[in-house]
């Protein structure tokens, strides 16, 4: 199995962050796993999307043209990687802030209200673990378990007395897709 994620937003949203933490998440589970991150010009408020690459066997290339996966953190990154999901895949996108319906039929679409769920655990901050809460649960990439344990052993030192919110959020994102993805849509 393998399987390409891109998960892309405004820089400060956590998209790169997100990829990351699934990447240890996978690592740490002994998979192999490619994390290539990219940012436009300006840090916070520029563009920022990172590719995320796991498989059971060693990788050929980290570099994705079609993902299996997106999750969309914003509408520019929703109208970039919509048309470019592969046939049978799964867009993820961020409903507090992409307000358009998505107009592919061949993939499969949560929207997830991401933001107004993060601020329900503290901070609009947290949307990007809600997303990837909702990416484990609609997929078969690890199991949720694995990544709270990954935010437990890499969550960064200055940001450890919110990792009980982090892992609040990923579970209310999971929560999310559980109730609000049908069963027969998941994507392995």
């Amino acid at each position: 199995m393998e399987h390409s994620i891109i998960f892309a937003g405004f820089g400060g949203q956590g998209a790169l962050f997100a990829g990351q933490l699934l990447t240890y998440a996978a690592a740490d589970a002994g998979l192999h796993v490619t994390w290539i991150p990219s940012y436009g010009p300006e840090m916070r408020g520029g563009t920022a999307h990172c590719t995320v690459v796991v498989g059971d066997e060693p990788i050929g290339s980290p570099l994705v043209r079609n993902p299996d996966m997106v999750v969309a953190m914003n509408l520019p990154s929703t109208d970039k990687y919509e048309p470019l999901v592969k046939s049978g895949g799964l867009l993820v996108v961020n409903g507090s802030l992409v307000k358009r319906p998505i107009r592919r039929t061949d993939i499969e679409t949560l929207v997830v209200p991401a933001n107004d769920m993060a601020q329900e655990h503290g901070s609009q901050r947290l949307a990007n673990v809600v997303m990837l809460g909702a990416l484990l649960e609609a997929t078969d990439l690890l199991p949720l378990e694995q990544v709270e344990q990954a935010l437990r052993d890499h969550l960064p030192k200055r940001h450890y007395h919110l990792l009980d919110a982090n892992i609040a959020a990923l579970r209310a994102g999971a929560e999310f897709a559980r109730i609000f993805m049908p069963a027969s849509a998941a994507v392995t």
